[in-house]
């Protein structure tokens, strides 16, 4: 469940070290409700990057889009089964929804195949 000013880890290797979401992508609360637009494994959700290493082609002083990897908060199955992670993670993305980085670090979550995120399930070393 990542939600605004969560911290996120990159799992890749575009030169980002950590990132601050600013906004989710797609999500609204309800009229007149106290609710907040959360994200889960495969949602996009805009970032500020934090840490970045000097070599990184991003600009830290622009906004950039991520896709959700991997959550603390568990993520049900349509067979009942559960699965969640030690870190927030996310991958760095362009435009297209191509991820900016060449390999990705960790597991990646069986959920970014239903979203069509076939790039990073393929860069992925294991896929859980």
């Amino acid at each position: 469940m990542i939600q605004n000013e969560t911290m996120l880890d990159i799992a890749d290797n575009s030169g980002v070290k950590s990132a601050q979401c600013i906004h989710v992508m797609g999500k609204t609360s309800a009229r007149g409700q106290f609710t907040r637009g959360t994200a889960t494994v495969g949602d996009v959700v805009c970032v500020a990057i934090k840490k970045s290493l000097p070599t990184c082609q991003l600009d830290d002083k622009k906004v950039h889009k991520c896709v959700i990897i991997r959550t603390k908060t568990r993520v049900k199955r349509p067979d009942g089964s559960y699965v969640k992670f030690d870190s927030n993670a996310a991958v760095m993305i362009d435009g297209d929804g191509n991820p900016i980085g060449t390999r990705i670090f960790g597991a990646v979550a069986r959920e970014l195949r239903e979203k069509n995120y076939m790039k990073i399930i393929s860069l992925a070393g294991e896929v859980v």
